[in-house]
């Protein structure tokens, strides 16, 4: 299967220009994908783009993976409401490191050919002085024609500087670079950059007589209409100290149906049989989740590791398992995964030294934490047995000590089967 007939099946093809599939049956194609550095990590928004360079090489091409150190400098206008704070040197610099290395996870880097390869579009503009860019570049491209752009329309009202509106200008000088120096006909994006990428095959056609071309991807929307890559914390990163694999894992289980079957043909490399016979099996018995936790494994493994993966799954299932497994499991943890699984669960202190000489469970519900309204209400929900310490249910003579103490400081109380509540040592 070629590349364009990949991305075809996986949905993963929005706007293509005349010719494309054509010039990647030529051979060895060059393409690439700009990657803006306003963070020193991608997220999974970016995945989409990543994936497309994946497919780009796994069929034989040669990908560009182009930082923007200067579009950096600028900003892209691109679906933004508000001009864009400007990086500072030392801060781009942060940002295009963490994408290299993060990049480096992906794609081959080192395998003849089509090794893929970075650049940084710095490189050639930070020579170029305003008035060689004015001549050079801007003479061949029309005010008529930037203005028809849906990202400078979109902000007429609300005003746009200069700088923003040459940014599609600048843009397609990299494209321009690209194919002048480095044989590079194909640029791909997400298809908010249709605008963008098309002025570069322009200023390709026109200044330098040449013929480029284009493939943009759909914007990825969750079925239930909020915006893909957003939890509630945020962006959904790829780096684990911004987002902990447990949780980069869990926004990935906890996907819809409809979305994991969409998911799995874009953010994976699974085959079309593979896929689909995944998506008869799971159809067999939805209630087991078995399209989501493929899909979860696969991208956190290869985002972050194997160890990661099962560290992640073993913390997921914990709240489901009962007794003796569960209270090894809950010991098992680390304190950050701990953290992770219990955020946003009531807290209250109490001090090391009373767990020590130990602290009666009726005294540990109501009046030393208020997780209960009162004694008397704690008494009738331990004797409807609806109490747990650790996952093991407790009666009305439990005394709290230093045994039940998670990684030394925590004690999980649960109430029924969705309240907890977590007592901390101090």
């Amino acid at each position: 299967m070629n590349f364009i007939e990949e991305l075809k099946w996986r949905g993963m093809i929005h706007d293509m220009m005349p010719g494309t599939e054509e010039e990647f049956a030529k051979g060895i194609t060059s393409a690439y994908i700009g990657f803006d550095p306003t963070a020193d990590s991608l997220h999974i928004g970016s995945l989409v783009q990543i994936m497309i360079l994946v497919h780009l090489q796994k069929a034989g091409h040669k990908p560009f993976a182009l930082v923007g150190g200067a579009t950096g400098m600028v900003g892209d206008p691109t679906g933004k409401s508000a001009e864009r704070n400007l990086l500072d040197d030392e801060t781009l610099q942060k940002n295009l490191n963490g994408i290299q290395k993060q990049l480096e996870q992906f794609l081959d880097f080192n395998c003849g050919a089509n090794s893929a390869e970075m650049v940084n579009n710095y490189d050639w503009f930070k020579g170029m002085s305003f008035l060689d860019f004015i001549r050079d570049v801007g003479k061949h491209i029309t005010v008529n024609y930037m203005m028809a752009k849906d990202s400078v329309k979109s902000r007429m009202e609300t005003g746009m500087s200069f700088t923003e509106f040459s940014y599609q200008l600048v843009q397609g000088y990299d494209f321009y670079w690209l194919w002048k120096n480095k044989n590079c006909t194909v640029q791909l994006g997400g298809s908010d950059q249709w605008g963008n990428i098309v002025t570069g095959t322009e200023l390709i056609r026109r200044k330098g007589g040449g013929e480029a071309f284009a493939v943009t991807t759909p914007l990825i929307k969750k079925a239930d209409g909020t915006k893909f890559g957003k939890s509630e914390g945020g962006n959904v990163w790829l780096d684990k100290t911004k987002t902990s694999p447990y949780k980069f894992y869990q926004y990935w289980i906890n996907a819809s149906d409809e979305d994991a079957s969409n998911y799995i043909r874009i953010f994976t490399l699974k085959t079309k049989s593979e896929i689909e016979q995944l998506e008869a099996e799971h159809a067999q018995a939805p209630h087991l989740r078995l399209l989501q936790k493929e899909l979860a494994k696969d991208i956190t493994i290869r985002v972050h590791s194997v160890e990661d993966f099962e560290s992640a799954a073993n913390a997921s299932e914990i709240l489901f398992k009962k007794d003796e497994e569960a209270i090894a499991g809950l010991k098992a943890l680390s304190e950050t995964v701990f953290n992770d699984i219990f955020e946003g669960v009531p807290q209250a202190e109490i001090s090391l030294n009373e767990i020590k000489t130990g602290v009666n469970i009726v005294d540990a519900l109501a009046a030393k934490t208020n997780f209960l309204a009162s004694n008397g209400e704690a008494r009738r929900a331990l004797k409807e047995n609806a109490i747990s310490i650790n996952k093991a249910k407790v009666s009305e003579e439990r005394v709290l000590t230093t045994d039940d103490l998670i990684q030394g400081k925590y004690i999980l109380v649960q109430k029924g089967k969705k309240n907890y509540y977590l007592i901390k040592a101090v």
